[in-house]
């Protein structure tokens, strides 16, 4: 579907990657070169969301202060990415339709009419035809949207793909954070594989990010995968592996890692690290020496 010019709409729960999709069409079409532009429709008020897209010029509404182009103009030659489609409103959607029919617009508080040639992905978590019947989401829209359908199904009914993602996020990981390859243990992968992911992709992802960081060595067991997945609390999890640990080992392990996780979230930056804890940083220092953390080059610039 990629080399076409036509409307995509891709359908699967959240987390699944629709956004991927939508690059991976994007780059494999001759459109390539110009912008991929994304937008989460779902996460503004209809003035914003339609400011965002069509622009508008000085004076349309109270702060407007100057005027400014939309994302359609922006994606002028390239592709437009439009998540969360099913909660536009119903005005906004005429607007987009005008759009998707005529290859025209205006900017909100303008005059003159703008023409584009913007290829429309359009991605959604909820069952739009439903939409439709139930008469929130019009329906000759949903058909100009729907030319070509793709529905991504969940991460538990493509068990097959788990393995291949959780290596990809573990080179990631590791490489960002400056650590040797990772990989996992066969009880770790095969944990992974046998949970349903209701969080689908993304929580993948989020597991594996927070796998590596505690990690101190190559391979990564079970017991740094997140209680929810294994059904293991993390006490039980050390006593299985220490099960003479002591209080205060118990204790000291807890402490090592809500440090070495808040090192991680701050880009390893001690400074930032010791005011997020509200400690001076000479006693977030002693801590790290007395627990052997070691101190990772920084991952996120």
């Amino acid at each position: 579907m990629a080399p076409s010019r036509s409307t995509i709409l891709i359908q699967g729960e959240s987390g699944t990657g629709k956004e991927m999709i939508a690059k991976a069409i994007h780059a494999n079409s001759p459109r390539k070169d110009k912008p991929f532009v994304p937008i989460n429709t779902g996460a503004m008020p209809s003035e914003l969301l339609e400011s965002n897209l069509f622009g508008h010029v000085k004076g349309a509404f109270t702060s407007a202060i100057a005027s400014k182009k939309g994302l359609f103009e922006v994606a002028n030659g390239g592709t437009l990415f439009m998540d969360e489609i099913a909660t536009m409103g119903m005005d906004t959607q005429a607007k987009i339709l005008r759009v998707l029919q005529d290859r025209r617009f205006m900017h909100l508080g303008g005059v003159q009419e703008i023409q584009v040639d913007v290829r429309i992905i359009a991605a959604t978590n909820v069952d739009l035809r439903k939409e439709v019947r139930e008469g929130r989401f019009r329906e000759d829209l949903f058909y100009r949207l729907n030319v070509i359908s793709v529905d991504l199904p969940p991460l538990r009914a493509r068990r097959e793909d788990i393995p291949l993602l959780a290596q990809h996020f573990l080179d990631f990981y590791a490489n960002e954070n400056g650590l040797a390859p990772r990989k996992l243990s066969a009880d770790a992968l095969r944990t992974l594989v046998d949970y349903e992911w209701p969080g689908n992709v993304r929580e993948l992802e989020n597991s594996i990010e927070r796998s590596v960081v505690l990690s101190s060595g190559p391979v990564i067991g079970s017991d740094l995968l997140p209680g929810h997945i294994t059904g293991r609390s993390f006490q039980d999890t050390l006593m299985e592996h220490n099960p003479d640990a002591t209080l205060f080992n118990i204790l000291e392990d807890i402490e090592r890692r809500i440090i070495v996780e808040k090192l991680e979230r701050c880009n390893w930056n001690q400074t930032e690290a010791a005011e997020q804890f509200h400690i001076p940083l000479s006693t977030l220092n002693q801590k790290i020496k007395r627990l052997n953390i070691e101190i990772r080059k920084k991952g996120r610039e």
